[in-house]
């Protein structure tokens, strides 16, 4: 990962689980703060609704599209940094190891594992992560709602497992400053407060390294 040279928070990236909202979150706190906004080209890979149908099969080509994807998309980040004052993301590119060791065994995982060591060295790294982390409940709710065909096949058992998968990594991760938030009582859209408050912590000055946010019942803890 490339090291940043200032405390300053200018690049924000937003990551949760798929109905976890990130992509409405990041598109919210890009236009509050007049930010670049960069969003995962999903849409564009041509094995993902295989994938869900088949994941056995597919997982290798999904998943080697998506981080050669998410690597160019990720180069263009140093130039938009350079005349940004905000960049805000609803991903990390770290998390392509998430799906990886949770779809890819064996011989593919080993080269996928030897491919995804490389191109990380040359990633630009967020000043703060924002987990949006959610019940499965929801999770499938949301999944429900939004009704993207290619989604339509994922199962309640591989958002289980993927929820656990995610929880995992943000429980061991310490890359970056991260902001945890319980989403399973929250609503960015539609409460101005919500979307506020979360502001406010992402650029208060004594913010701690890892901060829990759970506005509608405790607050921060």
């Amino acid at each position: 990962m490339v090291e940043k040279t200032t405390d300053e928070i200018r690049y924000i990236a937003i990551e949760g689980v798929i109905g976890a909202g990130k992509t409405t979150l990041t598109t919210l706190l890009s236009e509050k703060l007049n930010a670049d906004l960069v969003l995962e080209q999903f849409e564009l890979n041509p094995f993902l609704k295989k994938f869900y149908k088949d994941r056995k099969r597919y997982a290798f080509q999904t998943q080697i599209f998506f981080l050669v994807n998410r690597y160019i998309q990720q180069q263009s980040l140093f130039q938009s940094s350079l005349f940004k004052e905000y960049l805000v993301s609803d991903y990390i590119f770290e998390k392509d190891k998430i799906f990886a060791y949770l779809n890819l065994e064996g011989e593919e995982l080993k080269l996928y594992e030897a491919l995804a060591s490389q191109l990380e060295k040359n990633i630009l790294r967020p000043d703060v992560v924002i987990y949006l982390q959610s019940s499965v409940d929801r999770l499938m709710e949301n999944i429900r709602k939004r009704d993207r065909d290619f989604e339509r096949n994922i199962t309640r058992s591989y958002i289980e497992q993927l929820n656990d998968s995610y929880n995992r990594f943000f429980f061991a991760y310490r890359t970056t400053p991260l902001i945890i938030v319980n989403t399973n009582q929250i609503d960015f859209l539609n409460n101005k407060k919500d979307l506020d408050a979360l502001i406010d912590l992402i650029f208060r000055k004594d913010r701690a390294y890892i901060e829990y946010y759970s506005p509608k019942s405790e607050g921060m803890i």
